[in-house]
């Protein structure tokens, strides 16, 4: 192969600078249509409740009402964008996540409670870019709605998908309606489905670990979370072990469940060993003040059986078995011979008794 020339190793070089350029040139173009887009256009806003006789600057709706009230409150929207912003205005039902978080139901959901109860007086409205818009609404409680807590709220969204190029499509912004409506409060919890199960190790003289489930139920007509602690004992209530620390639920509405599962480390295997659930039910009122209330305890039982030292006290028994058989043919077999010369010199006795 013959060496390039110096002129050909010139335009190899040119050539590759172009590509260089092609490729960097290409590169930016592709920057360009791929960043990010800018503000303009983009729809944003804020809500925050009303200033007026409930106070300004609250966090959230919260009233006590007794049934067959009514009052009236209003919501703020404020357009951060630069565009016009037309957004739906409605009320809706809360409930609990399974992440354990308060959340409001969609739009085209059904409301039994809050959601049906608050109407706001326009279904949506148009904020100018800047501005603020304040949006008024009545909650109306019908006679014969049972006392307890209620949780719902107001929410905004874009009126139509693809709102100010779809930035906001699918978004939701809303404020909490906590709304407590008179009568007997009857805050209570209980434990369902508990259940133990044991899983031992490989050495048949150590503990083993549990797992503990349970449901908490809020059976009352308050909003309560639960402080949690798991226990479990062996009979007559020794080798008692507790869990660690369980963190408190989240705040369940009345109806509401949530699902427990709880690891005990070091369980000694007692054969029948009782688990025990202790709830303390937390009542928090509209201020943030919590109050613990008595407690509600739930027991089972389980069978934590040590199976490796069961299988090895078989084990035992069998090879303890073992020998006393082989011991026992051993002996048999060493009086045996013993008894052969016996039988042989009574044989010619017989014999000649038999010729006489």
């Amino acid at each position: 192969m013959r060496p390039p020339t110096p002129r050909t190793a010139s335009a190899a070089r040119a050539l590759a600078r172009s590509a260089v350029v092609v490729l960097l040139a290409v590169l930016g173009l592709l920057a360009a249509v791929a960043g990010p887009a800018t503000a303009d256009g983009d729809a944003s806003w804020s809500i925050r409740t009303a200033s007026n006789d409930f106070g300004s600057g609250r966090q959230n709706y919260s009233y006590t009402v007794n049934p067959g009230g009514r009052l009236e409150d209003a919501l703020v929207i404020a357009n951060r964008g630069t565009t016009p912003l037309h957004l739906a205005v409605y009320a809706a039902d809360g409930f609990t996540t399974r992440a354990g978080r308060l959340d409001l139901v969609a739009k085209d959901a059904k409301s039994t409670a809050v959601g049906a109860w608050v109407h706001t007086d326009r279904p949506d409205v148009t904020v100018r870019p800047g501005r603020s818009v304040e949006v008024p609404f009545t909650l109306t409680l019908p006679a014969d709605t049972a006392p307890g807590d209620y949780m719902g709220g107001i929410v905004t969204s874009p009126a139509q998908a693809g709102q100010a190029d779809g930035t906001d499509a699918g978004r939701r912004l809303g404020i909490r309606i906590r709304l407590r409506v008179g009568g007997a409060l009857k805050p209570n919890l209980s434990v369902e489905d508990l259940h133990v199960r044991y899983a031992g190790t490989a050495d048949p003289f150590a503990k083993g670990d549990a797992t503990v489930t349970y449901t908490i139920h809020n059976t009352g007509n308050a909003i309560l979370a639960a402080r949690q602690t798991v226990s479990l004992t062996g009979p007559f209530g020794v080798l008692g072990v507790h869990a660690g620390r369980i963190d408190d639920s989240p705040a369940l509405l009345p109806g509401d469940t949530w699902k427990v599962t709880v690891p005990v480390h070091g369980v000694a295997p007692a054969l029948r060993t009782t688990g025990k659930v202790t709830l303390v039910p937390l009542l928090t009122d509209a201020s943030g003040s919590v109050a613990p209330l008595d407690d509600v305890q739930t027991t089972t039982h389980a069978w934590t059986i040590p199976w490796m030292l069961l299988c090895l006290v078989v084990l035992c028994g069998l090879v303890a078995a073992g020998l006393v058989a082989w011991r026992r043919r051993r002996r048999a077999g060493l009086r045996e011979p013993a008894d052969a010369p016996e039988t042989a010199e009574q044989a010619p006795r017989e014999r000649e008794t038999s010729g006489r």
